[in-house]
């Protein structure tokens, strides 16, 4: 069953395999293949590898909709071209995933991480300790235990089947080497077993060595078959028994094996649940054993579910990942706000078509325009809603996501690099900034920055934020208004303090520059409409907790200080105070370390907000 129509695969009025193009276009406009084709619009089971092969679904769409003319003038455009190019779209027979939804990794990517997933020496090292050479020591100072208590009763062919046992198991299992070292104690009790076999008393020296093991020994596991050796060994022993994680690795990848390796998959959980009765067969994998949290990342990273539930389940874990994924809803955004399912869809399919498996910056605004140029996508346009609002929605949807997922990490410059193409067909005024943020080589500064600070500007003058950072925001309007983009930079460098720095390389400056322009926030905040669903109060309050985190790194503690001064400057006086006493809550409960850490700034934070 199609997971998202509930209908079954398509199989009316389907082609013959083999069939050429024209035969191909021929047979999809009979009375079986337009049947087929509408199955496809219906159930979603089919795949665009080519924008051009969208072009008979919208024949077919026109004519369910009663646009029987339409359909038939680009049947008529389209029919030169039919001997040489396919039009008709691919059928798939797995469950299709919403237009919305997104992955990280396909399962081709996630099958090759799995792949790498080999033997650790040291893990199997660990395995055979437990398994093979523990067991053979307890049998080793059993004896020796026995000779202590009664000697006439242990003889000399027991010690002689304990030596022969201990060479096959040398010969047999290599990973381990401590029983080699002449000072372990298993060595000293092998040496002193070697004397006994043959007959002759131990030398006092080498007598004083094995009466040293065995108390050693003893002491530090218990007798072998006491209450508290038996309880030790039973625990080495079950997790001995844990499956290999390469093993497991081995039988996920079995399990990806059937799937498509150019896209996500929507069954990731099961996929990575515990080993089946049927696979503890035919693998030796203990039965219901479960799959390790290392070991599922990769599938978990290639499930494909709408944004906002990869970010929920992790398998999105930072901003920086969310640029990456960007790309695929960024060109698909113009499918946003169709009234019709099926037509929504199918548009996005044909601006998705083709997209490169790891480019995550290949869609543009010429991409676009390319594909809305196309006569078949002209054909269903009329249906279509107005682009701008759809590139609206797309920016303010991930920049709320950035906020709210990632409150004190910010637009990534691989997310704003990735949104840009939206600004011009969102019609915002302001284009979205990116680095660098002036030539690496003439040091001419990026003609975007001076719109980014004026919408900065214009947005937090009079703000904590201009007071915190000591901004003359005045003057930036000044720079704005006479178009100087090197007096904007030589600001940055001034601000800095670093005399002869370059807005392309020098991190002081760089950091300045972001100070400046809020990268972005300030002009996704003025013109679209962004609000957090928890509130600016929210992520201020997720800000902080970034600051402060114990494995945050100078660089990030400064990212997220900066995030928190932006979020509560857009707090309205109520919000700020509540906030500010809810880091003055957080801040007692810290340790004395990372509470001093912030002592400085957090007063200057004070002093801003008074």
């Amino acid at each position: 069953m199609n997971e998202n129509t509930g209908q079954q695969p398509p199989t009316v009025g389907l082609p013959a395999s083999g069939i050429s193009d024209a035969g191909l276009f021929a047979h999809c406009l009979t009375d079986d293949g337009l049947a087929w084709l509408e199955s496809l619009l219906g159930s979603g089971r089919y795949e665009v590898r080519a924008p051009e092969q969208a072009a008979l679904l919208c024949v077919a769409w026109l004519r369910r909709t009663g646009e029987d003319a339409a359909a038939a003038e680009l049947v008529e455009e389209l029919r030169p071209f039919a001997h040489e190019v396919r039009f008709a779209p691919y059928p798939v027979e797995g469950p299709v995933p919403d237009p919305d939804a997104v992955h990280r990794l396909t399962v081709g990517e996630a099958a090759g991480t799995l792949a790498r997933r080999a033997a650790r020496p040291a893990v199997e090292a660990q395995r055979e300790a437990l398994t093979v050479w523990r067991p053979f020591e307890d049998e080793l100072l059993g004896h020796w235990l026995r000779i202590e208590a009664d000697p006439q009763a242990v003889t000399r062919a027991s010690g002689a089947a304990l030596l022969a046992r201990y060479r096959e198991l040398a010969a047999a299992h290599t990973r381990c080497t401590k029983h080699l070292n002449p000072k372990s104690n298993t060595a000293v009790l092998l040496r002193g077993l070697e004397e006994t076999v043959t007959g002759r008393e131990l030398p006092p020296r080498l007598a004083g060595l094995v009466r040293h093991a065995v108390a050693s020994m003893v002491a530090r596991r218990g007798r072998p078959s006491s209450a508290e050796h038996t309880r030790l060994r039973r625990e080495q022993a079950r997790q001995a028994a844990l499956p290999a994680h390469h093993d497991l690795a081995a039988l996920l990848l079995r399990r990806l094996a059937p799937l498509d390796v150019a896209r996500g998959t929507t069954q990731a959980r099961t996929l990575t649940g515990p080993v089946t009765a049927e696979e503890a067969r035919c693998t030796g994998l203990p039965i219901a054993a479960e799959v390790p949290p290392s070991v599922r990342e990769p599938v978990a990273a290639a499930l494909t579910a709408p944004l906002r539930t990869l970010l929920e389940t992790g398998a999105v874990p930072s901003a920086e990942v969310l640029g990456e994924v960007a790309a695929q809803l960024v060109a698909a955004h113009p499918a946003q706000g169709y009234a019709d399912e099926a037509l929504g869809r199918l548009v996005a399919a044909a601006y998705s078509a083709g997209r490169p498996r790891r480019y995550a910056l290949w869609w543009s605004r010429e991409h676009h325009e390319r594909i809305a140029s196309l006569p078949w996508m002209r054909a269903v346009a009329p249906w279509g809603p107005d682009p701008a609002v759809g590139a609206r929605a797309t920016l303010r949807m991930f920049a709320e996501v950035c906020v709210e997922y990632f409150p004190g990490a910010g637009l990534p410059n691989l997310l704003a690099r990735a949104l840009s193409g939206l600004v011009p067909l969102a019609g915002l005024p302001v284009p979205l900034l990116t680095e660098p943020f002036a030539h690496r080589y003439s040091g001419r500064p990026c003609p975007d920055l001076l719109p980014a600070a004026q919408a900065a500007a214009e947005l937090l003058r009079g703000t904590m934020y201009e007071r915190y950072h000591g901004i003359d925001y005045a003057r930036v309007l000044r720079l704005v208004a006479a178009g100087d983009h090197e007096g904007f930079a030589r600001l940055c460098v001034e601000r800095a303090g670093r005399p002869g720095g370059s807005p392309a390389v020098d991190a002081a400056v760089i950091e300045q520059v972001r100070i400046l322009t809020t990268f972005n926030l300030a002009t996704l905040v003025r013109y679209a409409d962004v609000s957090p669903r928890g509130g600016w109060g929210g992520a201020a309050r997720g800000a902080f907790c970034a600051a402060v985190r114990r494995a945050a790194t100078p660089a990030r503690t400064s990212y997220a200080w900066r995030q928190l001064l932006f979020h509560l400057s857009l707090c309205g006086a109520d919000e700020q105070t509540r906030v500010l006493a809810w880091i003055d809550d957080r801040t007692a409960r810290l340790p004395a370390r990372a509470a001093a850490g912030i002592a400085g700034p957090l007063a200057v934070l004070r002093l801003a907000a008074a």
